[in-house]
């Protein structure tokens, strides 16, 4: 029997606030139990093996069973619904990361209600058919190939009542290309597929292919008419990485910028126009690179062209990836927002390095920030980690911002009188339009209106989308039942909702000569376990070199240091960040002398 892995992460708030403590059960598809997890401080279980079956079967397109062994998980948190997400596809040599995202009860619910995702199969197994339709000729609205992000998605056919939800773009081309083809295809199947993928989106956005048609959204997760979108599926690591490095590249015709139309299909139970899926197995095996399997289905002049044009972000990538000896204001902009993430994920250890130098701390933050994000942990800001770590700032600030908004508003705990409808204006309407913001970091289904006062169709939008959710009649008027489920959705987190915790600090510590954990651990006033913990040592071994991240309690205004053989006030005070003059200050010194074992207190930031 094959193994395939499966991770699974509970946060809530667009990932703002990591969900610790939750409760996670595993059960097969005959419905047992096969674990049972908590969630810890990044809101992230052990990564846990599973049975499946050999990867061979989802190599071969005749196979007529399921190449793949289904799981499902429910999770439970105190204040929080629960959730169950059914038919995990598991494949072999695979590790699946399951984002599940909590919604806070409301402050009159009694108990949770449990919400239910289904998975399912990928749709290249599927047999319905598909009728992608595109623009004819050379398609031109936009001036330029824009990502957006977020993107919007509508869950449902065009023209249906379903809901509308919001993702960011690499996580929308993850769980298409996890929804739409199997993760164990090989790396050059994989990534033409997710280059169609990627292209087929950029298309809709840049012809404005349902905006133009006075939709509300960029896309549709239907297959007959899209790319299929499953809202809360796991997503499979090789088809992470791939897309980390290519989510802003994308197929156009030579001498065009427009993106091409880039159809396709399973190729067996249905066939197309363009790329066939199955087909593009068959070609990786025979040698071909990605660009040539694209050529072998799309014209053959298309090329891979990249965009930098990005929508919601703070500040675009700088175009170099920033590693260890990297200086600068972009530098010093990774550090601040890594320092304000570190809040909410305080798993991250603490940057001691001088502004705009990026050392030994600083790359010891990324590389734990990409570990709990999924990305390639090679302490390198490269631009999918850049832009990662704007989103997560994005949305660990856009909830500190709401909290004080909240204050400066006296939101209070009783809803105002007045019946809102689009045309009304007046501070009424922006407490209302306050509410709608903070309902939308949880509710993913609910845009986020402007907070300018006036009821106009942005925000009739986002109040029939609330009126849908919470099934009260979607008629986009703001009434006594509407204004109590706003006050009961806000007064629900206020009281459910944990505050970050910054948790231990930490410090940056270089292994001299002489050095041992209990050494260091006396040092800084903690324990050898806890050294251990933090830097996922399995024994007592250290090297002269090695860079550690202690724990300490609170934020030391000084650590003890233990002169050595060689050492100068200089190079401690290098080591540390500080200066002689500090060292001299605080130690009492009028001279630069010192003695192999004197204790020396150094201060840090």
């Amino acid at each position: 029997m094959a193994i395939g892995y499966l991770t699974i992460q509970a946060r809530t708030a667009h990932d703002a606030l990591p969900l610790s403590g939750a409760s996670i059960r595993i059960l097969n598809a005959q419905g047992t139990g096969v674990y049972e997890l908590t969630t810890d401080e990044n809101g992230e279980t052990q990564t846990i093996p599973l049975e499946t079956l050999d990867k061979s079967f989802s190599l071969s397109p005749y196979y007529s069973g399921i190449p793949y062994t289904n799981y499902s998980v429910l999770a439970r948190a105190p204040g929080f619904n629960s959730l169950y997400v059914s038919d995990i596809p598991i494949y072999d040599g695979e590790r699946a990361v399951l984002p599940l995202s909590v919604i806070p009860m409301q402050e009159r619910q009694r108990s949770p209600i449990q919400a239910e995702i289904y998975v399912g199969a990928p749709a290249v197994s599927l047999t319905g058919p598909r009728s992608q339709e595109g623009p004819s000729g050379t398609p031109y609205v936009l001036r330029q190939v824009v990502i957006p992000d977020p993107i919007t998605v509508h869950l449902g056919p065009p023209g249906s009542a379903a809901a509308n939800v919001q993702v960011s773009f690499p996580d929308y081309v993850k769980n298409v290309a996890s929804s739409e083809i199997y993760p164990t295809w090989p790396a050059a199947a994989l990534t033409a597929n997710i280059y169609a993928i990627i292209t087929f989106a950029l298309n809709r956005i840049y012809t404005e292919w349902y905006r133009s048609r006075s939709y509300g959204f960029d896309i549709t997760n239907s297959p007959a008419y899209d790319q299929y979108f499953v809202y809360g599926r796991p997503i499979y690591d090789s088809i992470s990485r791939i897309v980390d490095n290519i989510f802003d590249e994308y197929v156009r015709r030579q001498g065009q910028n427009a993106p091409y139309f880039t159809s396709f299909c399973n190729g067996t139970t249905a066939t197309c126009s363009g790329l066939s899926q199955w087909g593009t197995v068959t070609l990786a095996e025979q040698g071909l690179d990605p660009l040539d399997i694209l050529r072998s289905y799309y014209p053959r002049d298309i090329e891979i062209a990249q965009t930098d044009i990005r929508t919601g972000v703070l500040s675009s990538y700088p175009g170099t990836p920033l590693k260890t000896g990297s200086t600068g204001l972009d530098v010093q902009t990774i550090q601040t927002w890594l320092s304000r993430i570190r809040r909410n994920y305080p798993a991250i250890p603490a940057i001691t390095d001088a502004e705009g130098q990026f050392q030994g701390s600083t790359q010891a933050a990324v590389t734990k920030f990409q570990n709990v994000f999924n990305l390639a942990p090679d302490g390198i800001v490269g631009k999918s980690t850049w832009y990662k770590i704007s989103q997560l700032y994005t949305a660990v600030t856009r909830l500190s911002e709401l909290d004080s908004e909240g204050d400066t508003l006296g939101i209070g705990t009783v809803p105002p009188s007045s019946v809102l409808r689009q045309g009304s204006r007046g501070q009424d309407v922006i407490t209302l339009q306050y509410l709608l913001n903070m309902a939308a970091e949880y509710y993913p289904g609910i845009p986020a209106p402007a907070q300018d006062g006036i009821f106009g169709s942005g925000t009739q939008q986002a109040v029939t989308a609330f009126q849908r959710i919470m099934q009260l009649a979607p008629d986009g008027i703001v009434g006594p039942l509407t204004w109590q489920a706003l006050y009961d959705v806000y007064l629900g987190v206020d009281q459910n909702v944990p505050s970050p915790s910054p948790g231990p600090d930490t410090v940056q510590y270089v292994i001299r000569p002489g050095d041992s954990l209990w050494l260091i651990a006396r040092k800084y006033g903690t324990t050898v376990e806890a050294i251990q913990r933090q830097n996922n040592l399995t024994g007592d071994l250290i090297r002269v070199g090695q860079v550690l991240t202690i724990p300490v309690s609170g934020t030391p205004s000084y650590i003890e240091y233990t002169v050595q053989p060689g050492d100068s006030l200089w190079s401690i005070a290098s080591q540390y960040d500080t200066t002689v003059d500090a060292l001299m200050n605080l130690n009492g010194l009028t001279s630069d002398l010192l003695m192999i074992g004197q204790v020396l207190k150094v201060p840090v930031r």
